[in-house]
């Protein structure tokens, strides 16, 4: 469970506290793409990926949102008042304190800790977007697949659950590549691979 208190003054705090939460299920879609959005999530437990979908329904994830984080892109719509270009569901149970569009504009007047909290994830999801267009037009994938591996450490600890197919999706790949590579982990001993389950055991 996040502070809110450690984030905001305490008098933004006392508005996001009276504020619903709503607990969503693993793989609920929370923000649709091409939809004006109405109201931001400030994710408070599980976590939450942010992807674009093709016509065949290939999908390659722009980002995850994390516990004290919400979505830049639903900020964004929300402030300039278009469309979502882009899609989020849930990744594990969450829970979330929803805002709505009117809130997330005078809060933008009104307090400087909600001003930097805004830059601060323009800033983070600027750079992961660049370090996802990096990896995937100059980097092999077997190294996009370590470096996606140790990422999820830092957040899951070395337990990961997490498909084959999901960690494709991620790196932008065929699923039949990501299983290759991980299979060759596997037999180096730095990880062990189970139904949906990838256990770091050495060092990536």
């Amino acid at each position: 469970m996040i502070y809110l208190k450690d984030y905001f003054e305490p008098e933004l705090t006392n508005e996001l506290n009276r504020l619903a939460i709503l607990e969503i299920e693993p793989n609920e879609l929370i923000l649709k793409e091409g939809s004006f959005i109405k109201e931001i999530p400030i994710l408070i437990e599980g976590s939450i990926k942010v992807r674009k979908t093709d016509e065949s329904g290939r999908e390659i994830v722009l980002y995850h949102i994390y516990p004290g984080e919400s979505c830049i892109l639903s900020i964004t719509s929300c402030l300039n008042e278009k469309m979502s270009n882009a899609e989020a569901l849930t990744v594990k149970k969450s829970k979330i304190i929803v805002v709505n569009a009117d809130q997330v504009k005078e809060w933008m007047d009104t307090y400087k800790s909600w001003r930097q909290f805004v830059m601060k994830l323009y800033y983070q999801r600027i750079d992961e977007v660049l370090t996802l267009v990096d990896h995937i037009a100059f980097k092999q994938v077997d190294f996009r697949l370590i470096e996606k591996l140790k990422e999820k450490r830092i957040h899951q600890g070395t337990t990961l659950e997490i498909t084959h197919q999901q960690l494709a999706n991620e790196l932008g790949t065929a699923r039949e590549v990501v299983s290759r590579l991980l299979k060759q982990l596997e037999k180096q001993g730095t990880i062990e691979l189970d139904r949906g389950i990838i256990k770091i055991i050495g060092a990536l």
